[in-house]
């Protein structure tokens, strides 16, 4: 007796639904331009400016100070009095502090006549410390007009007497025409190179 062969049955998936399909897709698509990097700005050092002074000493600056709102690589816009929120297209290439540690710096550096500036632990003995605290860096919207304003507080540290040898707010405002991610950056921007500049020369003449 013959018995004829068996043939396995192969189990196909059932093709999937073009509705379903589609639906997938789209949200492949939506999830890849959800991770999208954001556009991401720089602060510049202002250089075209000499400061007066003997440029004698030697001086350190610390991560400036900060609320956590702007200890943040996030750029800061208050639509309102009291009210907070940050640019969904734009970002900082570090946190704010940092940032700005490393621009005043170099703005030392491109104006004055200090023999050196440098961060804390860089090895150097400092007879100066400048001491910073963000007080504003952003974008403010008043009366239906956004302007970039940036405040900075300032204070000389004489390290051998351990006292406050100078103290100075220094603030600059800088007119936004439209509020998105590369105009209110080269407004802040704008805003900071101004403030660092004053800073360099206010301290400067104090050495």
């Amino acid at each position: 007796m013959i018995r004829e062969p068996r043939v396995s049955k192969l189990s196909l998936s059932p093709r999937l639904p073009v509705r379903p399909l589609l639906a997938m897709m789209t949200a492949l698509a939506l999830a890849a331009c959800a991770s999208a990097p954001v556009p991401t700005f720089d602060l510049s050092a202002p250089g075209n400016f000499t400061a007066r002074g003997a440029g004698s000493g030697q001086m350190v600056v610390p991560i400036p100070t900060a609320l956590a709102a702007l200890d943040t690589e996030k750029i800061l816009v208050e639509p309102a009095p009291g009210q907070i929120t940050y640019l969904a297209d734009a970002q900082w290439g570090d946190r704010l502090p940092a940032l700005l540690q490393a621009r005043m710096i170099q703005a030392f550096e491109n104006g004055s006549k200090l023999r050196r500036v440098a961060r804390p632990g860089d090895g150097i003995t400092a007879e100066y410390q400048l001491n910073i605290d963000i007080r504003t860096f952003g974008v403010r919207v008043e009366n239906g007009t956004s302007t970039a304003v940036v405040e900075l507080s300032a204070k000389i540290i004489g390290n051998a007497a351990g006292r406050i040898l100078a103290a100075q707010v220094f603030s600059a405002r800088v007119p936004v025409a439209t509020v998105n991610g590369a105009t209110v950056a080269a407004a802040l921007d704008a805003a900071s190179n101004q403030v660092l500049v004053e800073i360099v020369r206010w301290a400067s003449v104090r050495f």
